[in-house]
């Protein structure tokens, strides 16, 4: 029995917890290494800070103590992390705890990378953690403020036949789809456009600003320089002392007598402009020709003789002693009166719906409220009362309309609240009669019920809200989401959790997991499916390398109803609790595929804390319909077979080319995680040498 003290040293953050006896329950935080992030410690420093050392703990040489060991580590530095130990006596030194002092809680050599259920569950992974203490913290992120549009899926739909006839129907032909017109390879982004959103979701990442300040269409050296004082106007002064003043130079005349002398042609003189009062440059009398601009040059170059010494003395030793002003030096002098004017300034006015490929932390474009509330304000004159405007979707086409998603919320017969979710469209008439071709470009055959294209001819030289033919989306429609993986054991793991929990969430039965397998030595992915809690599920499992557009194509072509919707996946996302709805409500067949925008979670970083960037530029995450799929090729398994990367950017211009329009917003909540590249899909590991 004795007395013995602890302490742990790591890069970046541990915690080193221990138990009173072999019982992981009884484990408590002895000594750790910060919680933020930006703490660290060399190796075997165990005493750079106060809280690595551990209180005297009194152990027994006859009993067998539990304990856990956590360890996080960023993308930068050298990762490592040791225990030491010590008898209870200051002046010993701590020595890393030998391997013959310990033994393995369980033997995990005979299980699979994803079995974890003899991990024991305790307060060192849950909430007594520092490191998710660390999390609970209020983030800075406005969009993990709750918003109606996370939760408004479980609303109860309005019935169809309700609303099916509020809105003449109107043929629904964009200018701006590029069907058969040529593209050339990776020129699709061009012809993506986004929408506009209202009310504000809140998807623009103002906590990622410090570091990128894009979303102000600004040179990031001009930024830095002037930051933005371009917006801003000093308000005039009356003191005297702050006009411009006239210095004359030796060899010039007199005022009164300028363009009589000799020097008339070049006379000396320099007007001292007022704003360099305001930067502390008091005016100077000019020697020599030159003037204004020799005096100027003097003084910065004494500013840079100042900073040299400012340097200078940053590196040499500090000094408690006041040291005395230099002879001749005096401080600028603040005006502590002087005031400035700004002006509203409305940034978002400035961008469009183009799709920018050079700013990662813009949000959704910002849909105006007047504009909301005049096409809303139309269709409430024909249904129930309006409770909230829940989410309102743009797609912007001066030439021919304005296509909406209108998402609301309603009061039926003052009792039950529904959800209403229906495309409209805002057609603009700029000539006579339409012709059956323009009209009804799809030759569609208009139903009894519904008025014939003389109803709102009438209507010609006007805008008219109308029901766009054959632009409905179906609300339970089968997904079906698929991956391809190959030795992830964990990730997969996690992807299978995540999809169960979904259900468990929404009890939605109407989607499926498709898992394509390239012979996962890992784990048993298959069992893993069948003893997870999923509605439906897939798999199929291939031999060879992995390929992703094959591992795509293989798990597409196990959709036997092609009226369905596939979903192109990764294995290393976070999906939002409404992520069904939001693919089923942006993919209408032959019309809409949607490639929703991730955010790409920086290292370190999670759903808690969401630090990171849009994906800007991938395309990797798509929904389309399974006979839309098919009639664009599918993917290009040919060029694709043995690299990734590109894939989505050749599908996408294919699928342009075919008439589709691709939906492109950024998703609330809807993450990429970070994750190392080791041992992914055909990596191989080098076999040390038997030297």
């Amino acid at each position: 029995m004795g007395d013995f003290q602890f302490s742990v040293a790591s890069d970046d953050n541990s915690e080193f917890w221990l138990s009173s006896d072999d019982s992981p329950s009884n484990s408590r935080l002895a000594a750790f290494v910060g919680k933020l992030g930006t703490e660290w410690t060399a190796p075997g420093e165990f005493t750079k800070f106060s809280s690595q050392v551990s209180k005297p703990l009194r152990l027994m040489s006859s009993r067998r103590y539990y304990f856990e060991l956590l360890h996080k580590q960023d993308d930068r530095g050298s990762d490592h992390v040791e225990v030491g130990w010590r008898i209870f006596l200051p002046s010993l030194k701590f020595e890393v705890i030998d391997s013959s002092y310990i033994s393995l809680y369980t033997d995990e050599s005979s299980l699979k990378m994803n079995h974890v259920e003899h991990i024991p569950q305790t307060l060192a992974s849950h909430p007594g953690s520092h490191l998710w203490a660390a999390q609970q913290d209020e983030h800075g992120a406005d969009m993990l403020k709750a918003d109606p549009r996370d939760t408004f899926f479980l609303t109860p739909a309005i019935e169809a036949s309700r609303v099916e006839n509020v809105l003449v129907p109107c043929a629904y032909s964009p200018t701006y789809v590029v069907k058969d017109f040529p593209i050339a390879r990776y020129q699709g982004l061009q012809f993506v456009y986004l929408s506009f959103v209202y009310p504000n979701d809140f998807t623009r990442l103002t906590h990622m600003e410090t570091e990128n300040k894009c979303f102000y269409r600004e040179s990031p050296l001009y930024l830095e320089k002037f930051g933005f004082y371009k917006y801003m106007k000093m308000d005039e002064e009356e003191d005297p002392r702050q006009q411009a003043f006239l210095f004359l130079g030796p060899d010039s005349e007199s005022p009164g007598s300028l363009g009589t002398g000799p020097s008339s042609r070049h006379p000396r003189w320099q007007l001292i402009p007022s704003e360099l009062w305001l930067i502390g440059m008091t005016p100077a009398l000019p020697e020599a020709a030159g003037g204004l601009e020799t005096t100027v040059s003097q003084q910065e170059e004494g500013k840079g003789q100042e900073e040299e010494e400012d340097e200078e003395e940053e590196v040499s030793d500090y000094s408690y002693e006041a040291g005395e002003l230099q002879q001749g030096w005096l401080e600028d002098s603040i005006n502590w009166q002087r005031t400035f004017s700004v002006s509203s300034v409305d940034f978002e006015l400035l961008r469009s719906d183009w799709n920018d490929l050079r700013c990662n932390v813009s949000g959704n474009l910002q849909l105006g409220e007047s504009e909301v509330v005049d096409v809303v304000a139309q269709y409430m004159e024909r249904i129930y009362t309006l409770l909230r405007i829940i989410n309102v979707e743009k797609r912007r086409d001066t030439a021919r309309g304005n296509r909406y998603l209108l998402e609301l919320e309603l009061a039926e017969r003052g009792q039950r609240t529904v959800r209403l979710s229906e495309y409209v469209y805002v057609l603009l008439h700029q000539g006579k009669q339409d012709d059956s071709a323009e009209a009804n470009p799809d030759g569609l055959a208009l139903g009894a019920t519904e008025p014939q294209p003389s109803a709102w001819s009438i209507l010609y030289g006007k805008s008219v809200l109308c029901r766009p033919l054959r632009l409905s989306w179906r609300q339970d429609v089968m997904v079906h989401f698929v991956v391809p993986v190959k030795n992830q054991a964990r990730w997969v793991q996690q992807f299978i959790s995540d999809m169960a929990g979904l259900y468990g969430a929404t009890r939605d039965a109407n989607f499926n997991v498709i898992l394509v397998d390239f012979d996962s030595e890992d784990m048993d992915v298959e069992k893993a499916l069948q003893d997870a809690r999923l509605p439906r599920f897939q798999y199929l499992r291939r031999t060879g390398n992995f390929e992703r557009s094959a591992g795509l194509q293989a798990g597409v072509d196990m959709v036997e109803d092609e009226h369905s919707i596939v979903f192109l996946c990764d294995l290393h996302i976070h999906f939002p609790a409404n992520i069904l709805d939001s693919i089923r409500k942006h993919c209408v067949e032959g019309k809409l595929a949607y490639a929703p925008i991730v955010m790409r979670l920086s290292c370190g970083s999670s759903p808690r804390e969401p630090n990171g960037y849009w994906e800007v530029n991938g395309f990797g995450l798509f929904g389309i319909y399974k006979s839309d799929f098919d009639r664009v090729g599918g993917m290009n398994t040919e060029e694709f077979r043995d690299r990734w990367g590109g894939e989505d950017w050749e599908l996408l211009d294919r699928v342009l080319q075919s008439g589709l329009e691709v939906e492109r917003l950024r998703l609330r909540n809807f993450y990429h995680y970070y994750h190392s590249k080791r041992g992914m899909w055909n990596a191989r590991s080098k076999k040390p040498s038997k030297d």
